[in-house]
């Protein structure tokens, strides 16, 4: 990958909260996003359930796609100091709760696997909680084939999935 990427490449951001004032962390992600976007397009947002660490209150989730010209890793640089910003701490439980959460999802139709940075998303194939959110905005956008795995549309994912204890809310970021 080049260190900048001139005309922009399209990517998926993930966002959620469960602590604080939800709907603020939200925005305050969002607008850490933006300004290194350009066509950001935002899904409606969803409160769900926790996964896996289930000691906890509920998220509030929703997805964001765009244009940027930075490179995967300088985006997710990004997003990690968005979180650290609104409060996010490491040394929590795994999956535990937290202000702020951003996940790269998708690059294009890149495929990585680096220590820091795995793209498509290693769980966003299993997350009801993103592909509900993501197939209102990016329906059709092809997620690379992973592994074992082959490709499959947003769409088709969210259909294999589960969507118990996620509601759309009626919040707009």
């Amino acid at each position: 990958m080049v260190d900048s990427l001139r005309d922009g490449e399209q990517f998926a951001v993930g966002l959620g909260s469960n602590l604080g004032d939800r709907l603020a962390n939200l925005r305050l992600g969002l607008r850490a996003v933006a300004s290194h976007a350009t066509d950001l397009v935002v899904s409606d947002v969803y409160e769900t359930e926790p996964v896996l660490f289930v000691a906890q209150g509920p998220f509030l989730n929703a997805c964001c796609v765009g244009r940027t010209c930075l490179t995967p890793r300088q985006l997710l640089s990004e997003l990690q100091d968005a979180e650290r910003r609104a409060g996010r701490r490491s040394g929590g439980p795994r999956y535990g709760p937290r202000e702020l959460d951003l996940d790269l999802l998708l690059f294009g139709d890149l495929t990585l696997e680096r220590e820091e940075l795995v793209v498509p998303h290693p769980r966003l194939r299993d997350r009801a909680f993103v592909l509900a959110p993501l197939s209102e905005i990016a329906a059709d956008w092809v997620v690379p084939a992973a592994g074992d795995q082959q490709p499959a549309t947003v769409r088709e994912l969210a259909e294999t999935v589960t969507h118990a204890g996620i509601e759309r809310t009626e919040l707009k970021l």
